[in-house]
């Protein structure tokens, strides 16, 4: 079984945290689904580099990490993910999206609303508690 280890961002910005919307994919249970923006860790990289380039290479955006947040894992169908948060922040909450299809800034109560991926599900729920 494949593992992967990837961080992701929940980004803050006067009360809303930045979800993104996944494009199709030939996997169907991540297809168009809602999670939270962040990728895989390059050999070398620490955590905290990895979600600040990941969050540059996929919104065109500049962030601060803060403090990391819950680390989730996730049994998915063809692979076991390991997923580090952190809650980071931006002065300028203007994004291009380079990787995904759409974005929606929410105030946490408004989050369960979205249909996420499993993986997101735990930190979205940490986020509402």
């Amino acid at each position: 079984m494949k593992k992967v280890n990837v961080v992701a961002a929940i980004i803050r910005h006067d009360d809303k945290i930045l979800c993104v919307q996944r494009g199709e994919n030939k996997l169907s249970y991540i297809s168009k689904k809602y999670e939270f923006p962040g990728g895989k860790i390059e050999e070398g990289e620490t955590l905290e580099d990895t979600i600040i380039r990941e969050i540059k290479e996929e919104l065109e955006m500049d962030i601060k990490t803060e403090k990391p947040f819950i680390t989730v894992n996730h049994q998915y169908p063809d692979f076991h993910l390991t997923m580090h948060t952190f809650i980071c922040s931006c002065e300028d909450p203007t994004l291009t999206l380079t990787e995904h299809i759409n974005y929606k800034w929410l105030k946490p109560s408004e989050l369960k609303d979205l249909d996420w991926a499993a993986a997101d599900i735990p930190i979205m729920e940490n986020l509402i508690a």
